[in-house]
């Protein structure tokens, strides 16, 4: 027997793909999802009525979900209001959810207005009708146990409810409204303020259709359990309604051809993997075709490491500078905080991951909204000289992460008995507004430059310090084991005879004090060589919080993660400044510190677990991020922690206890859920229905200079199809079902790809939020400030993190100055800072917290300014 079927409408919110696995989950039932304005399902369309009742005759039930925006805006409701005025012939079972169920109040007669305060992240008791007051049937709150939900809204629906005295209450507030007969009020929430109460209704359902209605949000990780059954009652009544008026549910073959195909099936997953096009494109791609370097580089590599110990005083910027001295590109991963003992055991970071010859790999660059990714590469043992370009383009329907996907696919190794984190494979970064291209944001129109908003490299000679063990392992992708092995005796070598390694801790420490690792000394004051800081005003930075509140009461958002930007104006670094070679102590009058020495500042002042020093792709990037995006192992588990919640230390919070005092508050909680709910949707989207948990909420964690809240979210990728019979190993149709099944096949790539921007840098609903941020901040780029930065090896794990705490510059963002007859050039330092704001926020204490997030790396400049 075939299960039930539900058309789920989305209205574009951050929750939905939490709503279409808790129906699946709760219901047994197959979910298919349609978006509010399919354009192939337009009402501008003469035939739009007769579509729309033939796609609704194949489904048992509809849901209407929520979203952004207001019931009374055609744009925002779409096809909602079309079901709610459907002929009585064409009726099908609905439940309407948040902005479903405003719209369909608003159906009936009721208007919505906004409440005093929203309520989005708050979790309170519901109050229902235990039975049918006037009906035989249709409460789909009888026989539920008391329970707490998720509020979501700032608009509310009004029914006249404010108008009942306050003796009637108990009565009346399950009774129709006599100007609104058709709207039976099931449930209410009760919101005290300024002692007054606010009655806000929570639970509806139509007098004559088989129409009902919840404001609340019943999968969000905060609404108990126990309120599910309300979710079952509803399918049980609409299954009911069916059956005494003979309804049949058509196949999918019976409604229009264009129409069949419009509803995206979450049966495994919402996301259809990246291979999926790997197929179709391989004869057209022209880098498959051998006509660039790019089809060729790395296939074939076999792994080989050589394990190492290491000295306890030795890190991870000491073996760059002994190995990697005179390069121009670095890529670091480092667990600063691994040895810290003042901060959680949870939060040091166990691994430090090194890039190693940078220079010479594959480089792989894309700018949103191009058409085609550009490929850098040297070749070293030829005769050929510098970098090489190429441009390879995409297919019109290829995305740069169905590119990658098909390039790692063809160099993809065996897992086999690998323990590290990283066997060598993809590193780099992401922007901001590579992140916005995914949702269909537009940001990369007239802005002026051509930096890549994705630069990763292709590493294949790499270094994992392993902190817990105290080891090091020097590892290679090469064409041969014995050319691998050649090279890691070489590195062992030099580490081992480098004066740091022999000498001991006393060269470690004579290192430390002769050179300028350290803070450097104050550099005399001059007109060129100054450093100049341009930091946010606080008034206007004020007026951003209060006009992001503006769009919150207003219903078209949740939460919105409000940044603004610092610059940092200093003389230009020549590029041999910007390698890792130790330096001599800076005479008077020289230059501020280089970049390596800037790193090495912040990771003394604020060592983080994934911080990072980068130079690639024309970017140059110090961080010291405590958060994690995304973690993906090699056996499909994902985990996302995202942060929210931020306290710095002082002499009145210095312990764990008085910190969770602090953020232990409806406020920070609730930002913290609001973005653990759509992590959960982002991985649900990949994972499929009812693989996502939520182990940690709302925990408060401690690091070197600040107490964060953080949740952790897991999701479990589907596993992968079974490999073709070896009966038919030799025949063609064998062939093409291997490669099928690698088409189907969902990596991490597929889930960095459905999360990006990161949620704690958004807010939610995603897509519209990242919409209002754009005009509220200016239309400025954040560029590699909320983006991520990270890995995923040749056997698919992966590890990234979001890029806060950081500071960067452009090799192009060079300005000049004139003074006194003389000119030089300068650059521009970026760091990013910012909260997340709701509508319990203050414009005073988002202010505090911006200051206080950007105090950290700003710090780096002290001796500067």
């Amino acid at each position: 027997m075939n299960p039930p079927r539900i058309l789920f409408i989305d209205a574009y919110d951050s929750f939905s793909n939490n709503i279409v696995s808790l129906l699946a989950t709760n219901l047994d039932a197959k979910v298919d999802i349609l978006p509010i304005d399919p354009p192939e399902l337009s009402p501008e369309n003469p035939n739009f009525t007769a579509e729309l009742t033939g796609l609704l005759r194949c489904y048992d039930a509809v849901v209407c979900g929520p979203g952004p925006g207001s019931p009374d805006l055609p744009q925002d409701v779409g096809l909602m209001k079309h079901i709610w005025d459907l002929r009585p012939d064409h009726l099908v079972p609905v439940l309407g959810i948040c902005l479903g169920f405003q719209s369909l109040v608003v159906s009936c007669g009721g208007v919505v207005k906004k409440l005093k305060t929203g309520l989005h992240g708050m979790i309170r008791e519901i109050d229902y009708a235990i039975q049918e007051p006037s009906l035989e049937g249709g409460n789909i709150f009888a026989g539920v146990s008391p329970f707490k939900a998720t509020l979501y809204h700032s608009l509310h629906a009004d029914i006249g409810q404010e108008l009942v005295a306050a003796d009637d209450w108990a009565t009346s507030k399950w009774a129709s409204p006599a100007h609104l007969p058709d709207i039976v009020p099931l449930a209410w929430v009760y919101e005290n303020r300024d002692g007054t109460t606010e009655r806000i209704l929570m639970g509806v359902r139509h007098r004559t259709k088989p129409f009902w209605g919840l404001q609340y949000h019943p999968e969000s990780i905060c609404t108990e359990p126990l309120g599910h059954q309300v979710i079952k009652n509803w399918f049980k009544e609409a299954l009911r309604w069916n059956r005494e008026r003979g309804r049949i549910i058509e196949s999918t073959a019976t409604p229009t051809k264009s129409i069949t195909r419009l509803p995206k099936s979450s049966e495994h997953k919402t996301h259809k993997s990246l291979n999926w096009l790997e197929r179709k494109l391989s004869n057209c791609s022209s880098w498959a075709l051998g006509s660039s370097k790019l089809a060729s580089w790395g296939l074939g590599d076999r792994y080989t490491s050589r394990s190492l110990e290491l000295p306890m005083y030795i890190e991870a910027p000491d073996i760059v500078e002994i190995l990697q001295g005179d390069r121009s590109n670095f890529i670091i991963l480092d667990s600063a905080s691994a040895k810290a003992n003042r901060i959680g055991a949870d939060v040091r970071g166990r691994y430090s991951i090194i890039g190693l010859d940078v220079d010479e790999t594959l480089k792989l660059e894309y700018r949103a909204g191009d058409k085609h990714v550009t490929v850098r590469y040297s070749l070293p043992e030829t005769s050929v000289s510098g970098e090489i370009s190429e441009k390879c383009y995409l297919h019109p329907q290829q995305t740069i992460w169905q590119f990658l996907a098909e390039f790692w696919s063809k160099r993809k190794l065996a897992a086999e008995d690998h323990s590290g984190p990283f066997l060598g494979g993809f590193m780099g970064y992401t922007t901001y507004e590579l992140g916005l291209e995914s949702i269909d944001v537009k940001s990369h129109e007239g802005r002026g430059h051509n930096r890549p908003d994705l630069c990763f490299a292709w590493v294949t000679k790499s270094i994992v310090i392993d902190h817990t063990e105290g080891t090091m392992r020097i590892q290679s992708l090469s064409p041969s084991e014995s050319r691998g092995e050649v090279w890691a005796d070489f590195v062992i070598n030099k580490l081992t005879s480098s004066p740091i390694w022999t000498d001991g801790l006393q060269a470690d420490f004579d290192k430390r004090a002769q050179s300028s690792e350290l803070t450097p000394p104050t550099t005399p004051k001059s007109a060129l060589t100054k450093t100049r800081m341009q930091v946010p005003d606080a008034d206007e930075y004020e007026s951003k919080v209060r006009k992001c509140q503006d769009f919150i009461a207003s219903g078209d958002s949740y939460e919105l993660c409000l940044t603004d930007q610092t610059h940092i104006t200093r003389p230009r670094s020549p590029p041999a400044a910007d390698s890792s070679a130790p330096l001599a102590p800076q005479e008077a009058g020289k230059p501020p510190q280089t970049s390596w020495q800037l790193y090495r500042t912040l990771r003394s002042r604020q060592p983080a677990p994934f911080g990072s020093y980068i130079r690639l792709g024309g970017a140059t990037l110090v961080s010291s991020s405590p958060e994690r995006f995304v973690e993906f192992r090699r056996d499909g588990l994902c985990s996302m922690r995202p942060m929210k919640g931020t306290v710095r230390k002082s002499a009145e919070v210095g312990t764990l206890a008085q910190a969770e005092a602090i953020l232990h508050v409806p406020k920070e909680e609730a930002e913290n859920l609001m973005i653990v709910d759509l992590v959960r949707h982002d991985l649900h989207g990949v994972c499929g229905v009812g693989r996502v948990d939520v182990p940690k909420l709302n925990v408060v964690e401690e690091y070197a200079s600040v107490f964060q809240m953080i949740s952790v979210v897991e999701g479990r990728l589907p596993a992968p199809p079974p490999p073709p019979s070896e009966q038919d190993d030799s025949s063609s149709a064998n062939a093409n079902e291997s490669k099928s099944a690698s088409a189907n096949t969902i990596t991490g790539l597929d889930v960095l790809a459905a999360s990006l921007p990161p949620g704690s840098m958004t807010g939610a609903p995603k897509k519209r939020s990242c919409e209002i941020l754009h005009d509220v901040e200016g239309r400025r780029e954040r560029s590699l400030y909320s983006g991520v930065v990270g890995y995923m090896d040749v056997t698919g794990q992966g590890d990234w993190s979001v890029t806060i705490r950081s500071l960067f510059r452009w090799d192009d963002e060079i300005t000049t100055r004139r003074t006194t007859g003389q000119e030089r050039d300068l650059e521009v330092w970026h760091i990013g800072a910012g909260g997340a704001v709701t509508a319990l926020s203050t414009a005073e204490g988002e202010r505090d917290e911006m200051f206080t997030k950007l105090k950290g790396p700003l710090g780096v400049f002290d001796d500067e300014v």
